[in-house]
């Protein structure tokens, strides 16, 4: 039997190479309220669990926050939750969003 080493993938190390341009004028990603505690618990879960970027955050005390910085562009979080929590996604537009770096 052949053995393989361990291979540990620290992925906000590799993120963190990637170059973002954040179009503020335009959000790709919208949800469907401006009140994002008052979104459905369990929908949301599912964002946090999916997004790899982690935008979708609940922190100790329950609250929820998102911020489409850093998006990775995978679509994930619209194929999760379109139409239950994610009212727009989009692909960036020219020169915006995220630059692949391998480094």
């Amino acid at each position: 039997m052949t053995s393989f080493p361990e291979i540990i993938v620290n992925v906000d190390e590799l993120i963190s190479v990637n170059r973002y341009e954040v179009d503020e004028d335009n959000a790709h990603i919208e949800l469907n309220s401006q009140d994002i505690d008052s979104l459905d618990d369990v929908e949301f879960g599912k964002l946090v669990r999916v997004c790899p970027a982690a935008l979708y955050k609940v922190d100790s005390d329950g609250h929820k926050s998102f911020d489409y910085a850093g998006c990775l562009e995978c679509g994930t979080c619209r194929i999760a939750c379109e139409g239950t929590i994610v009212s727009k996604w989009e692909q960036p537009g020219p020169t915006m969003g995220v630059q692949y770096r391998f480094g």
